[in-house]
């Protein structure tokens, strides 16, 4: 049963690594680098781990999982991208990568 939510929340996480990469022209494998990368890179990846959470409900812990990393580093990026919202251009770009997330359907079960 692990293995079955480990799987979807790594479905989730390259969903909103998907849109974020989109949204910030970086590549998945940019974003799933395990070094910091330019700022451009950074914030895409703050901003999918941060989508993970608030958009599919993980928590913090689980979004550590699904992208390789440790929770406080999660949790670091969760408070950035929302201290971040007090800009109104980006919190209308968070609320739509927001709507285009929740928007997706679940995953399909493997039978």
């Amino acid at each position: 049963m692990q293995f079955v939510r480990q799987s979807e929340d790594a479905a989730r996480a390259r969903l909103a690594s998907s849109l974020s990469g989109y949204v910030f022209d970086v590549s998945l494998s940019d974003l799933y680098s395990t070094t910091r990368g330019a700022q451009q890179i950074s914030t895409a990846r703050q901003v999918a781990m941060y989508l993970t959470h608030v958009s599919f409900g993980l928590s913090l812990a689980r979004v550590a999982g699904a992208f390789m990393r440790d929770r406080s580093t999660v949790a670091h990026a969760c408070h950035l991208i929302e201290d971040r919202r007090d800009d109104p251009e980006f919190d209308e770009l968070l609320e739509a990568l927001e709507r285009a997330a929740r928007a997706a359907p679940m995953p399909v079960s493997k039978a």
